[in-house]
């Protein structure tokens, strides 16, 4: 039986440090090693003074669970106890550190959300190379760690900034004023973005993933072929996505002979059309002086350019990081782990994996 990406339901920000800090390294902290077990993607990364990446690596596990239609827990989270070592060495190596760990002054690792078994992996394996190289051990919230990502390749942005983080299991407006201090205006209801791609994508025999599928056929065809609903209609900021891969699947059936590229194209601009247009109420309600894509699906070619349409209307500043950062990766969580660890000290080694974590702020 497979199983999608875990959704985080909705959550009111809290401004609880989500660890408690074991202690405060006198050490200053300058190289952090990354590590990202989350879901389906086995990453390690060494960043510096969190910006400057040194070295990134990623493993995909596309292909073992493309014959699924969908990620299946089970394998990924073996698929991680494989990879991790040849993934880490890889990095280290790129970075121009052993494995002995000469050079590294921290060790970041996700620890939630995600799925259970992939997250166990990271955490055991961060904590061993804690105690082994006697370096502070950090935990950071994945959902966190994306909003990082914007840093790492433009740390001027300004405040306050609006990110879109939309992915396979998250789809949420989050208001920044700074790093660490993050108001949550929106999420879905039900389905993220990314499931209701993979969804439409199996059910129109494209494939997984699904996204880069539906956008690849989605440039050949006709977007106002079909008139699919936007949902959530009024001045909220949630997102709701079940009823317009309802809508693709009951129209396909009532009319068989309907061109695939088509239903792709329509499918997608109803999907982008209720991105941007929160994402841009979000940003002018708030006086954001930039608006921020973050994770998978910000990859969509016709998501960007929507953005970036948007915000030159608007007169506010748009963020497209690189398809490599808009992915599960480690450089992220890198740079997340070097900011907690300055504000908020180590984490202890009871750190555990929380598979149902949510986005919480700095005090």
């Amino acid at each position: 039986m497979t199983a999608g990406r875990r959704r985080v339901p909705n959550s009111v920000v809290s401004t609880a440090v989500p660890i408690p800090p074991a202690s405060t390294s006198a050490a200053p902290v300058h190289r952090v090693l990354g590590i990202e077990t989350s879901c389906d993607e086995t990453a390690a990364s060494v960043v510096d003074d969190g910006t400057v990446i040194v070295s990134s690596v990623v493993s995909s596990q596309i292909d073992l669970h493309a014959r699924y239609g969908g990620v299946v827990p089970e394998l990924a989270g073996r698929a991680h106890l494989e990879l991790l070592t040849p993934v880490l060495a890889d990095a280290l190596a790129q970075a121009g550190t052993s494995v002995s760990g000469e050079g590294i002054d921290a060790v970041a690792v996700t620890y939630g959300p995600g799925l259970i078994g992939s997250l166990l992996v990271g955490v055991a394996e961060a904590k061993a190379l804690s105690l082994a190289w006697g370096v502070p051990l950090v935990g950071v919230n994945h959902l966190e760690a994306h909003l990082f990502a914007s840093l790492l390749e433009q740390p001027d942005l300004g405040w306050p900034l609006v990110v879109l983080l939309v992915s396979g299991g998250h789809t949420m407006l989050v208001e920044v004023t700074a790093p660490g201090r993050y108001r949550l205006m929106g999420a879905t209801i039900d389905d993220a973005a990314g499931e209701a791609f993979d969804k439409v994508a199996r059910f129109l025999g494209l494939g997984y993933p699904g996204g880069p599928a539906i956008d690849r056929i989605a440039e050949e065809g006709d977007s106002r072929a079909f008139v699919f609903p936007r949902s959530l209609p009024g001045d909220g900021y949630d997102f709701s996505f079940s009823g317009l891969k309802t809508s693709v699947v009951n129209t396909v059936r009532k009319h068989p002979d309907a061109v695939t590229a088509d239903v792709a194209a329509s499918f997608r601009l109803a999907v982008v059309d209720v991105l941007v247009a929160r994402a841009r109420r979000a940003a002018a309600d708030v006086g954001a002086t930039a608006l921020c894509l973050a994770g998978g699906v910000a990859a969509n070619s016709l998501l960007r350019r929507r953005i970036e349409e948007a915000c030159e209307e608007d007169g506010i500043g748009a963020f497209l990081p690189s398809r490599a950062l808009c992915t599960d990766n480690a450089a992220m969580v890198a740079a997340a782990g070097w900011w907690r660890l300055q504000h908020g000290g180590a984490s202890p080694l009871t750190l555990g994996a929380d598979p149902n974590l949510r986005l919480v702020a700095a005090g």
